[in-house]
Formats: structure tokens, sequence, C-alpha cells
């Protein structure tokens, strides 16, 4: 009986040896199986795979760039990984999203730095291990820290708001709220710096009633507004670094019935943005180009993989003021142009 016994035993221990060997080797397989889904077709051809890391997910300029450049690796038979920070001004996150990307062994990425300095570590390893690195919409600082920059002249973007809001005003006092987006970020300093060169006023004028930072969000731009409308709303103007932020400022400025008093003019160039200069929320809005940024940024990257091809320098992708109401010295574009070419 004993004998039996430990016969039956044995044979357990047997059969479960087995089992956990078919385990680990279904599980040794999938995961070859997935190494293959990121570096290879799956039989055994090496696939161009591309990182793109944005500031966030959610902006509707990121969401445009992601959708092109997603399209643009899928027309070239290449795998496409997106990433974002949580939010604008997320540095940590950004450098996570590259130093997973790095691991992945990516050929390239394509990146829109939160914070031009501090995302320099990730991009200086990615470098070193043969990836390319482009920046997309925002510059690092150093430019040259990146292979090559495909972006907006963010300054000549707010220059073109600011030189349109002044004329707006035939004359009148400036009484200008100034809504910036995150401190710190180099596309926040040049829009910033950009309009007023535009508009002719430089920091700490008496002509500038009101200053916040909305951090190119919506909700954090209508409270700012309402909190600048409690010390004055003798406001006449209001620069906004981009769409979200404006149609913020909008918000506050109607819940205290002070729409048709104040000129807003923003940056960006969304189909929605044009529509709302075409209804008059926005006096006008300056144009960007994501689609190009993005599908230059793919190409590039393909032309590296595939003949070790790489680019440099800046390359402004283009900026265009979209309005109705023109102006004499400022050229622009009317919304029916505008809606035919948004963020195109």
């Amino acid at each position: 009986m004993t004998h039996d016994r430990a016969g039956h035993e044995r044979a357990r221990r047997r059969r479960r040896r087995g089992v956990t060997l078919l385990l680990v080797g279904a599980l040794v397989s999938g995961a070859a199986a997935c190494a293959g889904g990121n570096g290879s077709d799956g039989q055994g051809a090496h696939r161009i795979t591309i990182g793109l890391v944005t500031k966030t997910e959610a902006n509707p300029f990121f969401v445009a760039l992601r959708h092109a450049a997603t399209a643009a690796a899928h027309r070239n038979d290449a795998r496409l990984i997106a990433l974002a920070g949580k939010f604008d001004g997320d540095n940590e996150g950004q450098v996570n999203a590259m130093e997973s990307l790095i691991a992945r062994g990516v050929n390239g990425i394509l990146i829109t730095p939160s914070n031009t300095t501090g995302i320099l570590g990730a991009i200086r390893e990615a470098r070193r291990q043969g990836i390319l690195v482009i920046a997309l919409d925002t510059a690092t600082q150093p430019e040259n820290a990146v292979d090559a920059t495909y972006a907006t002249d963010n300054f000549k973007a707010g220059r073109l708001q600011g030189a349109y809001v002044r004329a707006v005003l035939a004359g009148r006092a400036p009484k200008v709220f100034m809504l910036d987006g995150t401190p710190g970020s180099e596309v926040s300093q040049d829009r910033h710096d950009g309009f007023l060169d535009g508009f002719g006023l430089k920091d700490g004028s008496p002509a500038i009633v009101g200053q916040a930072n909305a951090n190119g969000d919506r909700n954090t731009a209508q409270a700012a507004t309402e909190n600048l409308l409690l010390r004055t709303s003798d406001v006449n103007t209001i620069y906004t670094i981009n769409e979200p932020v404006a149609a913020g400022a909008y918000e506050a400025l109607m819940d205290r019935g002070l729409t048709r008093q104040v000129t807003i003019g923003s940056i960006d160039g969304s189909c929605d943005g044009v529509r709302d200069v075409k209804a008059g929320t926005l006096a006008a809005t300056v144009m960007q180009f994501p689609v190009r940024m993005a599908t230059d940024g793919v190409d590039a990257v393909i032309a590296f993989a595939r003949s070790g091809k790489r680019p440099s320098g800046f390359t402004d992708t283009g900026t265009v003021l979209i309005t109705d109401r023109q102006v004499r010295g400022v050229p622009s574009q009317s919304t029916a142009w505008g809606l035919k070419h948004c963020w195109g």
C-alpha cells in the first residue's frame, strides 16, 4: 500500500513538471511574439519603430500631431509608439517616456519638450545609443541638443497676434490682459515676447493691466481671467497663448457681460478655433501646422533608418493669421481659407 501510494505521488510530480514546462514554453513563445511586434514583422525582418512624446495627451493640438504621425508612419509601414506627459510642464513624465522608448530600441524619437532644458539628459542618452531625436513644436535649449527641429516660429506667431490686435484698437489706449502658458516654457516665452514686440509694448508697461499663467488649459484660463477681472474690468485686449486659453477667457468675459469691449487674439489655428473667429468669439488666430511637423518628423526618421541620412537645423513649418476683419499692414487669410487648411 505504501509502495503504491509513493508511485502515485511520483506520477503526480511528473505530471506537474510537464504542465510547468508547457506554461514556460507558452510564455517564452508569447514573449518572442511580442518582441517581433516591437521591432520586426514577426518573420525576422526589422520594422522601423518611431517614438512620439507630446506634452499632454488630450490637448487638441497634440491629438492632431499624434494622428498625423500615426498616419505618416502607417504610409511607410513603420510603427509609432505615442506617449505623453500628464500635464503641460510634466518633465518627469516626458523623461520616463523617453527612457521607455530607449529601452524599446526605437529608431527615432519625436518630442515636444515641456521643459526645454530638463529633458536634455534623456535626449543625450537616446542619441548616445544611436537613436535620432527630433524636436517638434518646441525647440530645446540649446537648439542643437537634438538632431533637428520642426516647429512654428513662436516669436513670429506672437508678433502677428500682437500687431493685429493693436491695429484693431484703432488708436485707443491699450489695456491688456496677458494670459501666458507654463512658467519656464520656451514656447510661452517666445509667444509672449513676440506679442509685446508686435503690439509695441514692453514687460512692465502700465498698459498691461493684468497677467497670469494659464498652462494652456481652458479651465485654468477661465479662473485666471475671473480673478483678473475682480481687480479691474477696464480691459480692451486679451493676449492668449493658445485657443483653449482663449476659450476660457471668453467664458469669463461672457459671465461679466464684457465680450463686446474686449478683443481676443490667439495662436493655434485648429478648425474649432477658426470657427470661433468666424463666429466673432476670437478676433483672430495664428494658424500653426502640426500635421506638417509630424509628417516631416516621421519622414526624417524613416530616411535615417533606411539610409543613415541625418536631418539638422531648424525648419519653420509656417504661420498664417486667420481673420475675417483684415487690417492694413498685417497679412492674413479669411476663415474660409482657414477651414480648408486648418492644421494641415
